[in-house]
C-alpha cells in the first residue's frame, strides 16, 4: 500500500472536509473523492459519514485512521533513522516569540558546520498555532513563551523565566521623573496610565493571558485601542507615542525611544522548548536539542541584548 494514500485519509479526518483536504494535499477534489469511494468499496464499509458541511469518521473510520497513524509514524521513524546514518535529514521548528528566533540565529550556523546535511525549517506562528502544529505532528520542536507548561504536558521543558516589562514612550511624563529600569507599582501604573491607550497582544498569546490576569487582579479596565500579534508593531506604536504596552524582556529593544519598567510585584512568563509527542530523535536531532539547552544555560541575563555567545559543541 502506498503510504501517501494513508495520508489522504488522515487529511480528510483532520479537516473534516473533502475540498480543504484536497487543497492541503495538492490533489483535485474529484480524485480524492474517487479514491475514498474505491477504498470504502474495497473495505465493504464507509469510513466517513457525509453530512452537508462536514465529514465525520464512522467506527470503521476511527479504526482505519488509528492504524494509518501508526504506519505513518513507523515510516517516519524509519526514514529518520536511515537519514541519521549519513547525518542527513530535516528538523522542523515552530517559534512563537523573539527569544526563539534570536537563539536560532545564533546556534544554527554552528550546528550546520557540524551537521551540514541537516536542514532546519523554521515557522513563526502564534501560540495556538504552535499547539496545533505539535498535536498534528507538523513540527518536531516548539519554542514558546507561555505562562504554564500544562498545555504541553510532559513534552515541555522550561528554559528560563522571563520578566515582562511595562513599555512607555521616552517622552511620557512618567519617564521624565522615573528612570527607565526602576520598578513601577500597580498603584502607580493605574494612577499615571489610566487615561493612556494600551496596545494589547491578541487573545491566546502568553502576554495577553498574563496581562488579562494582571488587569483582573487589580480591577483595572484599560483603554485598549489596538490588539496585535506583532511585537514590532507594538514597539513602533509605543515609540511613536501612540500607546503603552506590556513587553517580554527578550523583546525590549528600541531603548533609545522606549522606556521599560519592571513591575512590582513582578510579572513573569516562561520560555520553553516543547518536543513533538512520540518524537524519536536520531543523533543529529538529539544534538540540536542539546545546542538549544546549552544556549540557555549560558544566556539567562538580559535576553534583549545580543549576547557575545561562544558556542562549543555540547558534550
Amino acid at each position: 500500500m502506498d503510504i501517501k494514500y494513508l495520508n489522504y485519509i488522515l487529511a480528510i479526518a483532520s479537516r473534516r472536509n473533502m475540498t480543504k483536504a484536497a487543497e492541503d494535499l495538492f490533489v483535485s477534489q474529484s480524485s480524492l473523492s474517487q479514491y475514498v469511494s474505491r477504498l470504502e468499496a474495497e473495505l465493504g464499509t464507509p469510513l466517513f459519514i457525509r453530512n452537508k458541511n462536514e465529514l465525520t469518521l464512522t467506527p470503521a473510520g476511527v479504526l482505519y485512521t488509528e492504524a494509518a497513524q501508526k504506519v505513518v509514524k513507523i515510516q517516519k521513524e524509519l526514514y529518520q533513522n536511515i537519514a541519521s546514518l549519513n547525518e542527513r535529514g530535516r528538523i522542523t521548528v515552530g517559534v512563537t516569540s523573539n527569544f526563539g528566533l534570536r537563539m536560532l540565529s545564533e546556534i544554527i550556523p554552528h550546528y550546520q558546520q557540524r551537521y551540514p546535511g541537516v536542514s532546519i525549517e523554521i515557522s513563526e506562528v502564534s501560540l495556538p498555532g504552535l499547539k496545533k502544529l505539535l498535536v498534528d505532528g507538523n513540527v518536531n520542536i516548539g519554542l514558546a513563551a507561555e505562562i504554564s507548561t500544562v498545555p504541553f504536558g510532559g513534552m515541555a521543558q522550561i528554559l528560563r523565566q522571563e520578566e515582562v516589562f511595562f513599555a512607555i514612550p521616552k517622552n511620557h511624563p512618567y519617564a521624565h521623573s522615573h528612570a527607565s529600569g526602576t520598578r513601577i507599582t500597580v498603584e502607580e501604573l493605574i494612577h499615571w496610565f489610566s487615561a493612556d491607550n494600551f496596545v494589547l497582544s491578541k487573545h491566546g498569546s502568553s502576554l495577553r493571558m498574563l496581562t488579562d490576569q494582571f488587569f483582573e487582579s487589580c480591577d483595572f479596565n484599560p483603554n485598549a485601542f489596538c490588539e496585535t500579534n506583532s511585537i514590532s508593531a507594538t514597539r513602533s506604536m509605543v515609540a511613536q507615542g501612540t500607546g503603552v504596552a506590556f513587553v517580554g524582556e527578550s523583546c525590549s529593544v528600541d531603548r533609545e525611544s522606549i522606556a521599560y519598567y519592571a513591575l512590582s510585584p513582578a510579572l513573569y512568563r516562561l520560555n520553553m522548548v516543547v518536543r513533538q509527542k512520540d518524537w524519536i530523535q536520531n543523533e543529529p536531532e538529539q544534538a540540536f536539542m542539546e545546542y538549544i539547552l546549552d544556549y540557555f544555560k549560558k544566556n539567562t541575563e538580559q535576553p534583549w541584548l545580543a549576547e557575545n555567545y561562544v558556542i562549543s559543541p555540547p558534550a
